[in-house]
């Protein structure tokens, strides 16, 4: 099987990554569109727009399933990628959600999701994870992590200066949703 991955930038290389240690698809496509990065500051329809010009991109490679691997994407686009395909579409938010749901099964924990300003207002996250039982939910957009990224730093002043911008304020939290697929790289 040959599956193509969409991301907005470096992020989705985190998703090939894992795809690559799973062995699940002979062939992995990557685009990840850095000249328009970051996509979490953009509005719906330019969303969408960058999106659907990604999956043209892929139909010149007969793939066989698209994971749009940013979570913007995942958060905005999905119903839109999947009416103009005829192959399966995945996105990143529903299993990131599974995937705190296995490690953390207290649904009175405090989750933290943390994610590009679009991604966090567009309150998908939150539906699934209040969907499953969980009440106790802070999101706070941290886009800036998304340039620091994209610039290659994982370590350092800047980003530690990042981290207290966002979370000085931030008392016990029990699960972090990573609703970029940047932020594996600096986690």
């Amino acid at each position: 099987m040959r599956v193509g991955v969409f991301d907005s930038g470096v992020g989705g290389l985190t998703v090939v990554k894992s795809l690559l240690e799973h062995k699940i698809f002979e062939e992995i496509i990557y685009y990840g569109d850095t000249a328009r990065v970051p996509y979490g500051v953009k509005d719906k329809n330019t969303i969408i727009r960058y999106s659907l010009e990604a999956l043209e991109f892929f139909k010149n490679f007969e793939i066989d399933m698209f994971i749009a691997a940013c979570n913007t994407v995942s958060s905005h686009a999905l119903d839109e990628l999947r009416a103009n395909c005829d192959i399966p579409v995945v996105g990143v938010i529903e299993p990131g959600v599974l995937a705190l749901e296995k490690k953390i099964q207290n649904k009175d924990a405090n989750i933290l999701v943390i994610g590009t300003k679009a991604t966090v207002k567009g309150g998908l996250y939150n539906d699934l994870l209040k969907s499953k039982g969980y009440e106790q939910i802070t999101s706070i957009p941290t886009g800036l992590f998304v340039p620091v990224v994209e610039e290659g730093i994982r370590d350092g002043e800047v980003l530690d200066s990042l981290f207290d911008h966002y979370f000085e304020k931030l008392n016990q939290v029990d699960g972090v949703i990573l609703g970029c697929t940047h932020f594996p790289l600096i986690a």
